[in-house]
């Protein structure tokens, strides 16, 4: 499908927007990205080794208890308005591990707690985050079944 043409005042806007508009700084944020991402991994290996090391839980199942925490963590840090000063700079490296799901279910929640704690938060909570876990369990099922099968 072919874009309209624009007549030459629209393209005139055009140019003008274009000569204004900031410019994507890739490197810069492909790093911060990167960065914090590989922070936000090593704090939830500190959590394994500690669960592990600690309470004594085995290494393979430390993971759950870290996981958790990681959750906690997110949710708090969305709770008290810090995730997105932080996601802010951080960009894709904070937002796509496990504490970027907790700051979408969280902060859905907190969005529509003036509708009430039955129709807003339980009812708009996983409005997100639901379609993250049906597609999540959805092909863990998939996948289990394929295994289940060919294995």
């Amino acid at each position: 499908m072919s874009k309209p043409k624009l007549t030459p005042k629209q393209q005139k806007y055009q140019n003008k927007v274009k000569k204004v508009e900031p410019k994507p700084r890739y490197l810069k944020n492909v790093s911060f990205a990167f960065i914090s991402g590989g922070l936000i991994c090593m704090l939830g290996q500190a959590f394994i080794e500690f669960y592990s090391a600690i309470m004594n839980i085995p290494l393979n199942e430390a993971a759950n208890p870290a996981t958790a925490t990681m959750i906690l963590i997110g949710s708090l840090l969305t709770g008290f308005g810090v995730f997105d000063k932080l996601a802010k700079y951080a960009g894709a490296g904070i937002a796509v591990p496990v504490t970027g799901f907790a700051n979408s279910v969280v902060s859905s929640a907190l969005e529509f707690r003036e509708e009430g704690l039955v129709y807003g938060v339980c009812a708009k909570m996983f409005t997100l985050a639901g379609a993250v876990i049906t597609f999540g369990v959805m092909t863990a099922f998939i996948f289990g079944l394929i295994h289940a099968i060919f294995h």
